[in-house]
């Protein structure tokens, strides 16, 4: 407590058992007698009056001091409660590191302080990011389920950048024999401790050594927009290549013509290269010589995060007065406004390309 907030407490308390005190003496000597005598009750009611005064003072100092008691706490609490996204940050390093087996007992040389930082592991650092905003694996294999069906009794499919390995997963279950790889070594441990099959490598060098014809498929989720053009374009002729006729390739990536896709998830990620276009994309897959090739757009934007139309009632649309017209016809401008804001800004999140090997 504040010393402006504890000496006035002190003089208060001073004053209020004072006053009781008083009170007290004179209620002791007024009730010696049997009978209450004109000028003991005025002695007893002068000092009720003095101790009903210093009750008020008593009892503000008290709440003042209570009051700055609770905003301390507040005040603690928000710190706290502030420091909970530093802490979750900490906690999901710290728990790649640990699982990686990045963590070891210090040993009598590090002791020493060294002029040389220490250089966060990079796998691991994205392997954490990725823990932290691309949402839980259960998550991941509701959004993915979809793409199931296009491999049934597929053979020899390969996820390309399969981190977690959500989608192998699915595909395990559905009973169709697949390969992850990814470059990031955490994510293809991760895969494999959960029973998958899954290569850390770069995935261009990965299917330059299958041999052609060789694949059933080929699926790919959030990874083309962290690829150069020209690697991006070497990866497709090469699909193309290993790929058996009629193969599917699936390539799920961040939808940047839904603004809110771009400015959320897209820009978030620091090892983004570029935002691909639908369009683009399609053309791409296209000229590396699949056929068949279309859009499927997917995670719709909620209908509460969109713009909201104006509803007007009944009587105002079927008004002919100058005021209601006007009232509509701002209303329809406010709405076909909205509806074009909400075709460009929410959407959908992501979207697929989908093609197949002629």
């Amino acid at each position: 407590m504040t010393d402006d907030l504890e000496q006035p407490r002190l003089d208060a308390d001073k004053r209020y058992n004072a006053a009781l005190t008083a009170l007290d003496r004179v209620i002791v000597n007024a009730t010696r007698f049997a009978e209450l005598s004109r000028e003991d009750a005025a002695a007893i009611g002068t000092a009720l009056l003095g101790f009903l005064q210093q009750i008020t003072a008593f009892v503000d100092t008290k709440d003042r001091a209570l009051t700055a008691r609770l905003a301390a706490q507040l005040d603690e609490h928000q710190r706290s409660l502030d420091a909970i996204p530093e802490l979750r940050t900490h906690i999901a390093v710290l728990r790649r590191e640990i699982a990686s087996g990045a963590t070891r007992p210090p040993s009598p040389e590090s002791r020493i302080p060294s002029p040389e930082p220490r250089i966060p592991n990079p796998d691991i650092t994205y392997a954490a990011f990725e823990d932290t905003f691309r949402g839980s694996t259960e998550e991941i294999r509701n959004k993915q389920r979809a793409y199931v069906p296009l491999f049934a009794g597929r053979t020899d499919v390969v996820d390309i950048g399969c981190g977690r390995g959500e989608f192998l997963d699915l595909l395990k279950q559905a009973g169709v024999p697949a390969r992850g790889v990814d470059v990031n070594r955490e994510m293809a441990a991760d895969a494999r401790e959960r029973g998958l099959d899954a290569v850390e490598g770069d995935a261009l060098a990965y299917l330059s050594l299958r041999p052609e014809a060789s694949l059933g498929g080929l699926f790919s989720a959030q990874v083309v927009e962290h690829l150069e053009p020209s690697y991006l374009m070497r990866l497709l002729a090469t699909a193309f290549q290993k790929l058996r006729p009629g193969s599917p390739i699936v390539l799920e990536t961040i939808n940047p013509a839904c603004w809110l896709a771009f400015f959320s998830s897209y820009l978030r990620d620091f090892t983004h290269v570029r935002p691909i276009h639908p369009d683009t994309l399609q053309y791409l897959v296209q000229a590396s010589g699949f056929e068949r090739v279309t859009i499927r757009y997917s995670a719709p934007v909620p209908e509460h995060t969109k713009m909201q139309a104006v509803h007007l009632t009944a009587e105002t649309l079927a008004a002919t007065d100058p005021a209601s017209r006007a009232v509509v016809g701002v209303a329809n401008a406010v709405n076909a406004n909205a509806a074009i804001l909400n075709s460009l800004l929410f959407t959908h999140l992501d979207y697929a390309a989908i093609g197949y090997r002629s």
